[in-house]
């Protein structure tokens, strides 16, 4: 029923952009298909770790489709970062989701910064959300860079899908748009893409306990202490298309989305009886947590001037 819904809404979000056609009543589809695009990559998350399907091969294909072709991301590039993420979230060395950028995500690697990197780490809560209207972008530009790499498995076949996504894309703005209003779509849709998915995937770890080098956890400890959970019933479901439950989740990849409120109930209750922290907010508090999170571990370079 969710990818159903995901695909009518894809569906219609093209034909009203035939529609209209060149008109700036197309901003309203740009942000339309930023949520709808949001909702693909929520999907092709879910096919990589085989929630939807059980065998392997099902499950690239629909990934491919759902990633390659119709986000313009890489598949397999992100499958293995974020297999390495899964394995160590948080870790200051062995996460790619915490490596320092950009952004710094620890005191130590602020203390490390250089460059840029530098002077972003000393306003980066205030420049995060900002800097969320390029991910969509990013996310394109780091799979056709990844294509060169010796761990992707099908350079040719995934470099031939995103090429032909991003000659559709283009080819029909700039075909049934003028060169401003394609342009202004083009800002409009991948800047909210970027903010959607930051606004999904920052709640889950951002501000929680990060895990230094040398640290031994066990692997429940490892995947509780480092996630948070979001409540909000049925609407941050869909909104954050079950990664609100990002505890179980980690715990339980495979396991399919319908089925994490039940297990964070079992999950909750078990690691009480354990004495392992649980921690479970809401959104709005989760991205305060985060944004307070980034703040303090500027504060060396700010310090430095």
């Amino acid at each position: 029923m969710r990818f159903g819904a995901v695909a009518l809404a894809l569906a219609g979000g093209v034909t009203a952009f035939c529609v209209l056609g060149d008109s700036w009543s197309q901003l309203f589809v740009a942000a339309a298909l930023a949520v709808v695009f949001g909702q693909l990559g929520l999907a092709a998350h879910d096919l990589a770790h085989r929630q939807v399907f059980s065998r392997r091969r099902p499950s690239e294909i629909g990934g491919l489709l759902v990633a390659d072709v119709l986000l313009g991301m890489s598949y397999g590039w992100w499958m293995n970062k974020h297999t390495r993420h899964h394995a160590n979230p948080n870790h200051e060395t062995k996460d790619p989701d915490v490596a320092p950028d950009l952004l710094v995500w620890s005191r130590r690697q602020a203390q490390r910064a250089k460059g840029p990197a530098r002077f972003i780490g000393k306003h980066q809560a205030a420049l995060f959300f900002p800097l969320l209207t390029l991910e969509g972008l990013n996310l394109s530009l780091s799979s056709f860079r990844a294509l060169r790499r010796p761990s992707m498995k099908r350079p040719v076949l995934e470099g031939t899908l995103l090429v032909a996504h991003f000659a559709v894309y283009f080819g029909g703005l700039f075909l049934v748009l003028s060169p401003g209003k394609a342009l202004a779509f083009i800002a409009v849709h991948q800047g909210l893409f970027g903010i959607y998915l930051g606004s999904v995937f920052a709640p889950n770890h951002k501000g929680m306990p990060m895990i230094e080098e040398g640290t031994e956890l066990d692997f429940l400890r490892r995947q509780v202490l480092t996630s948070r959970n979001v409540d909000g019933g049925v609407l941050i479901d869909a909104f954050m298309g079950g990664l609100n439950y990002q505890i179980e989740h980690h715990l339980f990849p495979s396991m399919p989305t319908p089925a994490l409120g039940r297990a964070q109930v079992i999950t909750e209750r078990y690691c009480a009886e354990l004495g392992i922290p649980y921690h479970r907010t809401g959104l709005l508090a989760s991205h305060r947590a985060a944004l307070r999170h980034l703040r303090q571990v500027g504060e060396p370079l700010r310090a430095a001037g």
